[in-house]
């Protein structure tokens, strides 16, 4: 089986000591290829950064380009000018991180909207995918989508955790899903196990959302969350779809490399 992991914070100081181990025990565990998440003009920089100097056949690693809801206070006039050029680079494949936190309001509600607006016309004008946040902001989310949505080429909801209500907006608005770790957490992410029954197969992705949201079905438990351990949410997500782990990684494989047009590897 080959996984596409396509969100991974591989710029985290947890990762800095040796982050192509990181990457060996990942494709030891099957996950073949990665999209590093760029959260910050900085961050973003950093993932693409990694992106060269680990991966020689520009195959396997690839990231996005954006700026975090938390960080959204810090958009200036000269941030979409500097984000517009990171777009433009090969290996940047998807506009993000982006969108709404209202759990935590690290930066004003407002501000918050107008960066995601930001984003979203980037993306319109260069027909790259989104990769959105969202907690506690559905309904503002996919309100503000709603008119660009006929202009986007994608977008994904990554790291999925809200209910029905939320799930069928997205869904209604022909948006992926990116499923984590969350799921394999008895205490808060119960609640998934019915609707990842409801994702059609062509618009769900896995990831790992590494080092966070490490998969608490694990054992012995690691201290901290590797993109190595998303075969545990492969697991996971299949046995509530009543899939094969062979099948639900084929189709979340081939729809993540549809979605960020990433290349098929050779299985050989």
């Amino acid at each position: 089986m080959q996984l596409v992991d396509i969100g991974v914070n591989l710029t985290h100081p947890t990762f800095s000591r040796d982050p192509r181990a990181v990457l060996d025990r990942a494709q030891a565990a099957g996950v073949m290829q990665m999209v590093l998440t760029g959260t910050s003009l900085s961050e973003s920089e950093a993932a693409l950064a990694l992106c060269r100097e680990l991966d020689d056949s520009r195959q396997r690693l690839f990231c996005t380009a954006g700026i975090h809801p938390h960080e959204a206070s810090q958009w200036s006039s000269q941030s979409a000018a500097e984000l517009r050029q990171l777009l433009a680079e090969p290996e940047v494949r998807a506009v993000g991180e982006c969108g709404l936190d209202f759990n935590r309001d690290l930066s004003p509600r407002a501000q918050q909207e107008r960066v995601l607006e930001e984003h979203l016309q980037l993306a319109v004008e260069t027909g790259l995918p989104v990769f959105l946040h969202e907690r506690e902001a559905d309904q503002r989310l996919a309100a503000i989508i709603r008119p660009f949505r006929d202009q986007l080429s994608a977008a994904v909801v990554h790291c999925f955790t809200g209910e029905k209500r939320a799930l069928y907006a997205y869904l209604d608005l022909d948006l992926h899903i990116g499923i984590t770790g969350w799921i394999c957490d008895e205490r808060r992410g119960t609640h998934l196990h019915s609707l990842v029954r409801d994702i059609p197969g062509e618009r769900l992705m896995l990831e790992s959302d590494a080092p966070y949201l490490l998969p608490r079905t694990l054992r012995p438990r690691p201290k901290h969350n590797e993109p190595a351990y998303l075969p545990e949410v492969l697991r996971e997500v299949a046995r509530h779809r009543n899939v094969s782990e062979q099948e639900l990684a084929a189709s979340s494989t081939a729809c993540a490399q549809r979605f960020f047009g990433i290349p098929a590897l050779d299985a050989s």
